[in-house]
């Protein structure tokens, strides 16, 4: 039977129930309502439970999710996603810039998307993996903290067995395996993007975000709050309310992995890349999954001027979320560790703690461990894709995200190490448009174009 992950309501509740628990919600008579009615709670790490569901549950799930979404939030006046709202919350919001930044080149483009597939291609294997797992099954090949792709050659078979590789990328993307770049969606959302940016330049919708995925996005190659989103432009719902709309994925991360070619095209201008990530964030999220966004689009528009430390570009992001927000203070709270500790673990121990009730596919704590990666390896690019794989969670994306920037900051592919570079073969596999097989330095001209278009 076909159990269709990310959608059912039964599956969805659970989440729903935690999401309203974290986001300033009271949802306590609710869950004993599930729970006494014989309701599970949600899946851990897949996206549906492995049976089915009674139609009464079905049903009652339903009734709950918007019982949810009407109970009001502590939180709603801190932690708005309107962005008129957002900019009112933000006393430092960045202004304009007063003359025009050279911008990132051809060649600093092709870094950075590099970047974004080899940090993307170290976490594949590990995704969804505990982190002990990961520890365990790095340590044996003498590649921990992970300086080259992870490989099965040498690690015990009992430790195989119980850890095993994340089935669906192990046979892409281990060492031995690898032969260019494999899809992902950390790859295809900017692929779609710069669509976007094609067709419909800077003064894009969200509409346009709509339809563009409607006419070039495989459903199938959706997940979480996309997935959702997806759902409910096929129900005839507009956004916003297609993030909001049963959707308890919408703080998740599925907003900030979306992010990078709003900064990319925008050198110096951090205020516009963040505008225009919240365009595109509110087709699936709010609140924080859209700060998230806004945040890492701040970052490389800052990033990409070619002229400043990862400090100040993370310095940039922040002052585009509003400071009382849930993921500024776990930002805040990851520099900090960061710069406290000599030992990347224990960062990655403390934040694992901070952040143990939420899950690993959340924005917050994802936001956080990219952010402490980045400033504890002070740049550097091998070292930053590392710290962000190496910390869990959400690996591949963690790992594209950090890449991405590390890689804009190197500023030419030939300062990226080549045992991270040459197993891609400036090859790009995508079911995305007519982009499958292109080259990373095609992509990068074609995305140069888009920054310097006015």
């Amino acid at each position: 039977m076909l159990r269709l992950t990310w959608v059912q309501p039964e599956d969805l509740i659970g989440h729903e129930l935690r999401q309203a628990a974290q986001d300033g919600r009271e949802p306590s008579r609710i869950a004993a309502r599930w729970k006494a009615a014989g309701g599970l709670e949600a899946p851990r790490r897949s996206g549906a439970s492995p049976t089915q569901a009674s139609r009464y549950l079905r049903l009652l799930a339903e009734d709950l999710l918007d019982e949810l979404a009407d109970l009001p939030s502590r939180l709603a006046d801190r932690e708005p996603t309107d962005l008129t709202r957002i900019k009112a919350n933000c006393p430092s919001w960045p202004a304009p810039p007063t003359a025009a930044h050279r911008g990132p080149t051809p060649s600093s483009l092709e870094a950075a998307w590099l970047g974004r597939a080899a940090g993307c291609l170290l976490g594949k294997p590990v995704e969804k993996l505990p982190l002990e797992a990961i520890r365990s099954l790095a340590r044996p090949t003498g590649n921990w903290p992970p300086t080259t792709y992870f490989t099965a050659k040498g690690v015990p078979q009992e430790l195989l067995t119980t850890h095993p590789w994340n089935r669906r990328s192990a046979h892409t993307s281990l060492a031995e395996n690898i032969d260019g770049m494999p899809e992902d969606d950390d790859l295809n959302y900017p692929l779609l993007n710069l669509l976007l940016l094609q067709r419909h330049g800077k003064t894009f919708t969200t509409t346009d975000v709509a339809e563009l995925w409607l006419e070039e996005l495989p459903a199938g190659r959706t997940f979480t709050a996309e997935r959702l989103a997806y759902r409910n432009l096929l129900t005839g719902l507009e956004p916003p309310r297609t993030a909001a709309h049963r959707n308890p994925f919408r703080e998740w991360i599925g907003a900030l992995i979306r992010a990078d070619m709003h900064g990319w095209t925008n050198p110096g201008n951090p205020a516009a890349a963040a505008e225009q990530a919240h365009r595109d964030a509110t087709l699936t999220h709010t609140a924080n999954g859209v700060y998230a966004a806004m945040f890492i689009a701040a970052t490389i528009a800052q990033a990409a001027t070619g002229t400043e430390d990862i400090h100040t570009c993370l310095a940039t992001g922040l002052t585009v979320i509003p400071p009382a927000s849930r993921l500024a203070r776990a930002i805040h709270q990851a520099v900090q560790l960061a710069e406290k500790h000599g030992d990347f673990d224990t960062v990655v121990d403390e934040l694992h703690a901070a952040h143990a009730e939420t899950h690993w596919v959340h924005a917050i704590p994802n936001t956080a461990l990219i952010t402490a990666a980045l400033t504890h390896a002070d740049g550097d690019f091998t070292e930053s894709i590392s710290r962000a794989v190496s910390g869990g969670w959400d690996t591949d994306s963690n790992g594209a995200t950090a890449g991405s920037i590390a890689g804009l900051l190197a500023g030419h592919p030939s300062v990226l190490p080549d045992h991270w570079t040459a197993p891609l073969k400036n090859r790009l596999s995508t079911s995305v448009g007519d982009f499958n097989g292109t080259g990373f330095d095609t992509l990068a001209h074609l995305t140069h174009r888009e920054a310097v278009r006015s």
